[in-house]
């Protein structure tokens, strides 16, 4: 059982708390919080696929539009048994608030479809992703709404979607989708752009606490692509991984995992604790309390609650995944001094990488991988130095100053553009 379903944590309802914390420290109309606080445009498709065995299976697709008044929409597609209608307004809405944080061009967009892909083969896989991007082909496009990979996609699952809505428009529309492979107009860096961009805020975090990323003890939830690369990249820095984990469970060494070993058996077993590991096998519960100085849950929302808030160790938190901690949590962890790094900003990697390469797709560049590099680090740099001086001016934690950023820059924008007719 997930934490999110031991506690009933709903995260639109997180999120919708979130604005109203937000809010408290803004001079904002009642009218426009309300209207921050409701998607425009909510599609829900149930639509056929064909299985292996030749039958037809009905899944339900949904396509959340939070924001577009700085840009066009844009979000990740989840595939997900547990994902439902609240889960993916909350994430639309999240979206929104990460592009503004750092500062893009973009809106606030989230997809899902209910289903475990890990019960699926490929080419199931396949024909349900291309009948749902033909369910959802009228709301999406390079200036309406870009979709991307999130929980379980990837970019072969980009390649469909861009494939299938090319065919649907009658010529090639590469901008539809980021994410892709390189050779569809794909961008270098982004597979590691989200798990990069957990890495360079901690480190950002440790430096404004006046220590040396080198020798901290890491706790990472999650070894995906998300979870996995950030490992890497604390690994490289002289950081011990202390502990890392997947659906199926974790890995932990307080001495320190070799973080390679333990991602090749998740690769070649689909388990991080695979032979030949040295640590102790232990639960995706268990690794949030452990002795730690970083934690980095990279996996689901709502794991981090009011229940064990109290029983964290970390002085340092880096949500790579999207809504993890609760608002209850958050109180508990502040008032443990405990520095976050919310999720608006940690995982901001992902959006802005996706920026880039939508950049790239609509005037036929192919930026270097050093380019590409330099500018995600300067971007997440300077938003974390907005953020960090947002909390210090409000008295405020670093995830209702990322809010106030974030909310402030969309607010000033629905202000200049007023409301027609």
């Amino acid at each position: 059982m997930s934490t999110k379903q031991k506690h009933n944590t709903n995260p639109f309802e997180m999120a919708l708390k979130q604005v109203d914390l937000a809010a408290r420290h803004m001079d904002l109309e009642p009218g426009l919080v309300a209207r921050l606080k409701s998607p425009e445009k909510e599609v829900i498709a149930h639509f056929p696929a064909r299985m292996s065995d030749g039958q037809l299976k009905i899944f339900t697709g949904y396509r959340v539009q939070h924001n577009d008044t700085r840009g066009p929409y844009k979000g990740g597609l989840r595939y997900h048994p547990l994902t439902d209608l609240d889960e993916v307004r909350a994430l639309a809405m999240w979206m929104t608030w990460k592009s503004a944080v750092v500062n893009i061009p973009f809106g606030g967009a989230k997809g899902g479809i209910q289903c475990n892909p890990k019960e699926m083969s490929s080419t199931e896989i396949e024909s349900m992703t291309r009948r749902f991007t033909y369910e959802i082909s009228s709301i999406i496009g390079p200036d309406l709404d870009i979709p991307a990979p999130d929980v379980y996609t990837n970019p072969q699952v980009m390649a469909w979607i861009m494939d299938t809505y090319s065919i649907i428009q009658g010529r090639t529309v590469g901008g539809v989708v980021t994410g892709k492979p390189l050779e569809l107009g794909g961008s270098l860096g982004r597979f590691e752009a989200t798990g990069k961009g957990v890495f360079i805020t901690a480190l950002e975090a440790v430096k404004s606490k006046g220590l040396q990323m080198e020798g901290q003890k890491v706790a990472i939830q999650g070894s995906g692509n998300v979870g996995g690369v950030a490992a890497r990249y604390f690994a490289q820095a002289g950081c011990k991984v202390v502990a890392l984990s997947d659906s199926k469970g974790g890995v932990y060494n307080p001495g320190g995992l070799d973080v390679e070993h333990a991602l090749a058996c998740k690769n070649k077993y689909a388990c991080v604790m695979g032979p030949e590991i040295e640590g102790e096998e232990i639960n995706n519960e268990q690794l949030l309390t452990l002795d730690c100085d970083i934690l980095v849950p990279s996996a689901l929302e709502g794991v981090i609650t009011k229940h064990n808030a109290s029983q964290i160790q970390a002085g340092i938190i880096a949500e790579g995944a999207n809504g993890p901690t609760t608002p209850g949590a958050d109180a508990i962890l502040e008032d443990k001094g405990v520095l976050i790094v919310p999720d608006i900003l940690a995982n901001a990697g992902g959006v802005t990488v996706s920026y880039f390469e939508w950049v790239q797709n609509l005037q036929n560049l192919l930026w270097s991988e050093k380019e590409i590099d330099s500018r995600l680090t300067g971007i997440l740099q300077k938003s974390f130095a907005e953020v960090r001086k947002t909390s210090q001016q409000k008295k405020v934690g670093m995830r209702v100053a990322a809010l106030i950023l974030g909310i402030d820059r969309v607010v000033s924008a629905m202000k200049l553009r007023g409301i027609y007719p």
